[in-house]
C-alpha cells in the first residue's frame, strides 16, 4: 500500500467536504457499494485503488474518474 503525500490528503479533505456539501458521504457510499469504510476512504486517500469505488465518487460529485483523481491519467 502506498503512502499518500499532503496533496493527496488535501484532495481527500476536498473530497470529504464536497460529498457533504451534496447531502453525501464516504460512509453512504461505502454502504450503497457494500464495501468498508474504509476501503472507500484508501481509495480517497489514493493508498489503493477500485475502480469501483473511484466511479462511485465521481458519479456522487457529477464528474468523471479521471477529474476527480488526476493522477489516473498518470498511472495509465
Amino acid at each position: 500500500m502506498r503512502q499518500p503525500t499532503k496533496q493527496q490528503l488535501d484532495r481527500h479533505e476536498r473530497l470529504r467536504a464536497d460529498l457533504r456539501v451534496r447531502g453525501s458521504s464516504l460512509t453512504k457510499i461505502a454502504r450503497e457499494l457494500g464495501v468498508t469504510d474504509s476501503a472507500v476512504t484508501l481509495v480517497g486517500k489514493r493508498m489503493c485503488r477500485s475502480a469501483k469505488i473511484e466511479q462511485a465518487l465521481a458519479d456522487a460529485l457529477q464528474t468523471t474518474p479521471e477529474q476527480l483523481f488526476p493522477d489516473l491519467c498518470e498511472e495509465r
